[in-house]
């Protein structure tokens, strides 16, 4: 008997897959994509209504010769990638190399790898959704377009290697316009007044809100030490009275369930993971983990989605779990099914889940690796809170009143935990503050009147958390390019991530200014969304996707014919160093080339003398008092080591510095958080710390 064969995208899905179906299934992988546009040209023909040149991908005939052989022997093929655009697409160019009916129904799709999902999809295939293949192949023409037409004119204009595209390129301004936000910012002068009062010996803060005019509170601005001084010689420090008292109780929701963007967000913030290697490790957790007596199976939901849609059946089952172990009152009652208000979700499959709620993530902990438990924890908690009860508070609202100055204290206590027992927010969050029982005309004396003086801030450069936010709010992108847009401008030296903040480099600005000065009406927020939303339309059906392709391509042609003629040649300075050739006595430049920046002589042709850039932070070494340097990993992780390796083997992750340990005099390093910065003892048996400025 001939076997069905199924065809998915990745080796270990397939692993996962086959031992799902049994052995009357082979199951096989594409490793992807199997044709694409020609890396060489442009693959486009113009002149034929915007007609794509499709080919299979270098290196992929041993595949396709196994995939055309297994689909001859087989009595039924079954095309099984991933449940989304990109998905249908391959299905689309498999069906194409195996000269399979695109009428037939041979697509099955699944939002999750366990056995009951995998036979209940082989069941129902269905045909190819040419709706979605389109979107996807308009997606793919649109980025070639942009990217293969600009990105020679930023070689010919400034250098080779350089690219632009439609979402990366608006990465990379949104990170360039936060700069000149910052740049430009002028700190504005403010002050505060806290009052700190003793009632029943339990002190607590009031904070200074304004005053009592004709019988009316108005709120004052504290906008110099005059204002605030003039205020607290008026105070009467023992006669502070309680005016109202106002108490109540307040309701904190549970989060959804995880879409692609705030499990990176989240995953970013708690476990400080970059976005491809979350991505990378929710693949992982998707595809299928040995579970020991369970076998291999697929621990989350699809990750690629920007849905919070839950099945009822996903629903009921928390219902019941959250019963049995945390008590009636700390379900939601099954009500929620997740949020569709939102007109950009394409809601095709769930949000991430958990694929069972029993695999508790300490009792499968032993078969993961530790970043895979972390995610999955994440994960778990995540879903389980989403179908519990709201928190509840306590809280507490006092005026208070100094010759009709009025000052306000305010404080919370955690009622009832909901779906706090299993989630831990991190973000903004009520804090338990304590008030002592007070009455209205209660009088209290003020142990301390404490005045200080603050600047405004300018607002925040973008961590990769906050990067793909804003890219998500404006409608920027699709789940699964978060990611890698990140990681290219990161590799074309547009921008760097220093303390997990983004900064733009001067090349960034330089190729930046130019394309928002010739091509502002494609590389912008507003355009770059609006697009979005065509190839939804797209996707279902509304639009021919070639004429959005003609549509865009007669203003985009004009602007690339305009700039051909304007732009000059930009010549890049090299950055002079103090570092001399020991060959010719010139003084070295950076140069940057195909692994990064490296320094090199001047004087080429002529003198060929190159070598790599040692990043000194004016450090003794620890061990033979050489110089410490800052070094990259393979990874491009941070690390610090000798100048004299491998002689010294000398190495630490966190920065070391010149200060001895006061109590074993082992050497300091740094370890830094988001609010401040701390020395510690390299001897773990030590264990001494201080607190340092963050600057």
């Amino acid at each position: 008997m001939s076997k069905n064969l199924v065809i998915v995208e990745s080796p270990a899905k397939a692993k996962t897959i086959g031992k799902m179906l049994g052995r009357n299934y082979k199951v096989i992988a594409s490793v992807g994509h199997v044709r694409d546009l020609p890396k060489s040209t442009l693959g486009i023909d113009l002149e034929d209504n915007f007609t794509p040149k499709y080919i299979n991908i270098r290196g992929k005939g041993p595949v396709i010769k196994e995939l055309r052989k297994e689909g001859k022997k087989a009595e039924k093929i079954f095309l099984a990638t991933d449940p989304d655009r990109e998905g249908e697409a391959i299905s689309w160019h498999l069906a194409h190399i195996l000269n399979i009916d695109t009428d037939e129904k041979v697509r099955v799709e699944f939002n999750e790898i366990t056995k009951e999902a995998i036979k209940k999809a082989v069941k129902v295939p269905r045909k190819l959704d040419h709706n979605l293949i389109d979107a996807q192949q308009a997606r793919r023409v649109l980025d070639r377009l942009v990217g293969y037409k600009i990105s020679p004119l930023l070689w010919k204009k400034i250098r080779k290697g350089l690219s632009a595209g439609r979402v990366q390129s608006v990465a990379t301004k949104l990170v360039c316009d936060r700069e000149i936000e910052i740049d430009k910012f002028i700190p504005q002068e403010y002050w505060s007044i806290k009052a700190l009062l003793n009632k029943d010996k339990v002190d607590f803060e009031a904070n200074f809100y304004g005053k009592f005019i004709n019988g009316k509170e108005q709120k004052l601005n504290l906008n110099s030490e005059e204002d605030v001084n003039n205020i607290v010689s008026q105070l009467d420090h023992h006669n502070f009275v309680v005016k109202d008292v106002k108490k109540g109780t307040k309701r904190k929701n549970p989060y959804p369930p995880y879409t692609t963007s705030t499990l990176q967000q989240d995953a970013s913030k708690r476990l400080r993971y970059s976005t491809k290697k979350i991505m990378s490790i929710a693949q992982q957790l998707y595809e299928g983990i040995d579970i020991g007596k369970e076998g291999t199976v697929g621990l989350i939901t699809y990750m690629r989605t920007d849905s919070t849609r839950i099945s009822k059946e996903a629903v009921d089952t928390a219902k019941e779990y959250i019963i049995e172990n945390y008590g009636k009152e700390y379900s939601n009652g099954g009500k929620y099914y997740g949020n569709k208000s939102r007109k950009e979700t394409q809601d095709a499959h769930e949000g991430i889940r958990p694929t069972g709620i029993l695999r508790e993530p300490d009792k499968i902990k032993d078969y993961l690796s530790k970043d895979q438990y972390n995610l999955y924890k994440l994960i778990w908690e995540r879903f389980i809170s989403s179908q519990m009860a709201p928190a509840q508070y306590e809280t507490i609202s006092i005026n208070i009143l100094s010759n009709d100055y009025i000052f306000r204290a305010t404080g919370s206590k955690l009622k009832f935990l909901g779906f706090l027992k299993i989630y831990d927010i991190i973000d903004n969050e009520e804090e338990n503050i304590s008030i002592p029982n007070i009455n209205v005309n209660d009088k209290l004396s003020a142990k301390d009147i404490i005045t200080k003086q603050h600047f405004t801030q300018p607002p925040a450069r973008y961590t990769e958390a906050s990067l793909i936010k804003t890219l998500e709010e404006l409608g920027i992108g699709r789940p699964s390019t978060y990611a890698p847009t990140i990681a290219t401008i990161l590799a074309r030296d547009y921008v760097i991530l220093d303390n997990r903040s983004f900064y733009p480099t001067e090349l960034g600005i330089l190729v930046n200014d130019l394309l928002t000065e010739y091509f502002n009406s494609i590389i912008n927020e507003e355009f770059t969304a609006e697009l979005e939303k065509r190839l939804d339309d797209i996707a279902d059906g509304k639009y021919n996707w070639k004429s959005v392709i003609e549509d865009f391509y007669k203003d985009f042609n004009k602007e690339l014919i305009k700039a051909e003629e304007e732009i000059d040649k930009i010549e890049i300075e090299d950055e002079v160093t103090d570092e001399i050739c020991e060959k010719c006595g010139k003084n070295m430049v950076i140069k940057t080339g195909r692994y990064g920046k490296f320094l090199a002589c001047p004087g080429y042709p002529e003198c060929k003398n190159t070598k790599p850039i040692i990043d000194k932070i004016n450090v003794r070494c620890p061990k033979c008092d050489g110089e410490v340097i800052r070094k990259k990993s393979k990874r491009r992780r941070i690390f610090y080591g000798c100048i004299n390796y491998p002689k010294c083997d000398f190495v630490s992750w966190d920065e070391p510095v010149n200060e001895k340990c006061p109590e074993c005099h082992q050497y300091m390093v740094i370890k830094r958080n988001k609010d401040n910065s701390t020395l510690k003892c390299s001897n773990k048996e030590c264990g001494y710390t201080k607190k340092i400025n963050s600057n």
